[in-house]
């Protein structure tokens, strides 16, 4: 099957907090490196590289210079160097609780320190030497088994996950990782976490977090026994083997979740390809023929739909529109305008997306319509998680309003009416809009957002009022933005 770039490993991308919860920071002036930040921004942000020479040692690069922590022999430490050398290579030593210990592998001192008095001068280990890793990525994505091949998804019969999916399609496929307790847990979509035995569970008990190793640009989760999440028999159910350390079959890619979404015509039926090639609003039902796979373009902001077939929706002869495509052109390239509570789909021809008589779509019309306007649904984020320039969204502490620049994320739950979303957050309470703009979030009654995907991976989610929600200065959240731009894009 072509990727097209449907499957999109990420980049793995982390801080570290020392024990006085303080981010190793990589300052532009003098290279220097400290840990004085609060907060996870670009300047706390790493990247974990193999070191070149095949050994065990790891280089950490700094994602805000491109250049790479260094420690010499007298302990002193920078992050100067644009191409690893010696002093560049570090031994991780994962440690029972979770957390890290950093060795310069030529010196064999230990990393640690406070603010601005960071070294590699120790002989041993004290908890100013300790830190927790804190990815940088958002939570969400999908989990591909190196060995099997294979997309983690949960099995609703069986009550597991299992690696055993061919495609990461549908809702089940999307996991979310939760940092608790310097450790994360696999969260599924129905809110239970995967423990270790393979069962799930509604709490992230202790036997549900996992420590975090990585290698070679993958993941390995560890249990507390020491142990490694691994897809074990047959049906690849996911729990921890025996092995304690990781192997291939322990190893994990996280991979972009794209947005999964169902497109309701005004003959109130789902558009499907379940009936051949031709893609026609024509079920009354929502399961995978009626499910497409969303990607928007980052230079034309355009986007294409994505068939659990194996094609696109790709413009054909007279204006038909056939999920027969298996690579991306500018016939697969529809242009998506907000009509409210309803989208209107243009194709490459000019012409915009209609329902026919017969169900069938093409796109033979020159004006938008009733027939031209579809309820466009996500189904693959009923668990949500914002994140902005500033940081994630979550709650406030002693507040019913959010914040929108914290290091850490609050999960928010989604529900869906008649072409808007409901947002549902911490005791069921849900958002609405206060005073002066602000975004509360303990209301009685549900209120309507609409969500518009304006980017690849970010949207924008606008109030009833016709403002935009937005971060800013002051931390908050507000619906007050005029244009769905800059602080009103949101990653999910």
């Amino acid at each position: 099957m072509p990727t097209n770039g449907l499957h999109q490993v990420l980049k793995i991308q982390f801080g570290l907090v020392n024990d006085a919860n303080r981010y190793l920071t990589a300052e532009s002036f003098g290279f220097k490196v400290n840990a004085s930040a609060s907060s996870l921004k670009r300047k706390q942000t790493w990247v974990l590289e193999p070191d070149p020479g095949q050994g065990t040692a790891v280089l950490f690069r700094s994602s805000h210079l491109g250049r790479y922590l260094s420690a010499e022999e007298d302990g002193r430490v920078a992050c100067e160097m644009d191409r690893p050398g010696r002093d560049c290579r570090f031994l991780v030593l994962p440690q029972p609780d979770g957390r890290w210990v950093l060795q310069s592998e030529p010196h064999g001192r230990f990393f640690g320190g406070t603010e601005d008095q960071l070294s590699c001068f120790a002989t041993a280990i004290s908890p100013a030497e300790l830190w927790t890793v804190h990815l940088a990525i958002h939570p969400q994505a999908h989990l591909l088994s190196v060995s099997r091949r294979r997309y983690v998804h949960l099995c609703l019969q069986e009550d597991e996950m299992a690696a055993d999916g061919d495609m990461p399609w549908g809702v089940d496929a999307l996991l979310t990782l939760i940092f608790q307790s310097r450790r994360y847990c696999l969260k599924s979509y129905d809110s239970r976490y995967l423990r270790s035995d393979g069962h799930l569970v509604w709490e992230p008990e202790a036997r549900a977090c996992y420590t975090l190793e990585f290698k070679a640009g993958k993941l390995a989760f560890k249990d507390c026994d020491g142990r490694y999440l691994a897809p074990i028999g047959p049906a690849g159910t996911l729990k921890a083997g025996r092995n304690t350390r990781p192997g291939k079959d322990e190893l994990f890619d996280l991979e972009q979740s794209h947005p999964q979404v169902v497109l309701v015509a005004a003959n109130h039926r789902y558009v499907s390809v379940r009936q051949g090639i031709n893609v026609s609003a024509n079920q009354d039902e929502e399961l995978d023929h009626e499910t497409f796979l969303m990607q928007i373009d980052q230079e034309t902001k355009k986007c294409t739909f994505y068939s659990c077939t194996g094609g696109y929706w790709t413009l054909v002869t007279h204006g038909g529109i056939q999920a027969t495509a298996t690579q991306v052109s500018a016939n697969t390239m529809f242009e998506m305008e907000w009509h409210g509570r309803r989208v209107a789909l243009k194709a490459s021809n000019g012409r915009y997306v209609c329902m026919k008589k017969n169900g069938q779509l093409a796109a033979i019309s020159d004006f938008v319509g009733e027939d031209e306007l579809f309820i466009l649904k996500l189904i693959n984020r009923p668990i949500l998680v914002l994140r902005g320039l500033d940081g994630f969204v979550c709650h406030r502490r002693g507040s019913n309003q959010l914040d929108t620049n914290r290091s850490t994320y609050d999960v928010f739950h989604l529900s869906f009416r008649d072409g808007a979303y409901q947002i549902r957050g911490r005791g069921a309470g849900f958002w609405y809009i206060g005073s002066h703009g602000s975004v509360c979030s303990d209301g009685d009654l549900a209120e309507d957002f609409l969500f518009e995907f304006r980017e690849r991976g970010r949207l924008a989610i606008r109030a009833l009022s016709g403002k935009y929600l937005r971060g800013g200065a002051s931390g908050l959240l507000r619906a007050d933005a005029d244009l769905p731009m800059g602080e009103a894009l949101w990653e999910y």
